[in-house]
């Protein structure tokens, strides 16, 4: 009987361990959501195509195919040739900043570091260039879009430039 004394107070004390294990589980995971520990963002999946890029005209021409729509605001266009690399950040302050399904996006050289970006037949305004400058001729060229929210690729486009 001695020793039955001795266990009453093993109840109460398994009883605080879980209350204080309950507490610590429900603090973590109000954390989670408040802090925004949550699901990550996914870069827009979208099939997208040159159609045409010219050396001569400074054109480079990107249909959208199919899928997300893109928006311009949250997405760079990386253009590499050979040792020609150029990072643009396309920006729509008029108009539609919605790169979407049938659309042509339309990225046109130019001696400055501000490249022309023409979205269905309306000027985009760009940021410019963050590094290089935006220049290309004849043969394999390289069109890579990026999502600047997830920092994932939405495209990687190789193209054979004609004169």
């Amino acid at each position: 009987m001695k020793f039955r004394k001795n266990e009453e107070a093993v109840s109460p004390v398994i009883g605080v361990i879980l209350m204080v294990a309950i507490t610590v589980i429900l603090a973590a995971v109000i954390a989670a959501f408040v802090f925004g520990m949550g699901t990550p963002h996914q870069a827009p999946q979208a099939s997208i195509v040159i159609s045409s890029a010219s050396s001569a005209s400074g054109n480079i021409t990107l249909t959208h195919d199919g899928g997300d729509s893109i928006d311009l605001y949250h997405t760079k266009a990386i253009i590499d040739q050979g040792t020609n690399h150029a990072v643009i950040s396309l920006l729509n302050s008029t108009g539609d900043s919605f790169f979407a399904a049938g659309d042509n996006l339309v990225l046109s050289n130019t001696s400055t570091a501000n490249p022309v970006v023409v979205l269905n037949n309306v000027k985009v305004t760009s940021t410019g260039t963050e590094t290089g400058v935006f220049t290309f001729t004849t043969g394999t060229l390289t069109v890579t879009l990026l999502d600047t929210v997830s920092s994932q690729q939405i495209a990687k486009i190789t193209y054979t430039v004609a004169s």
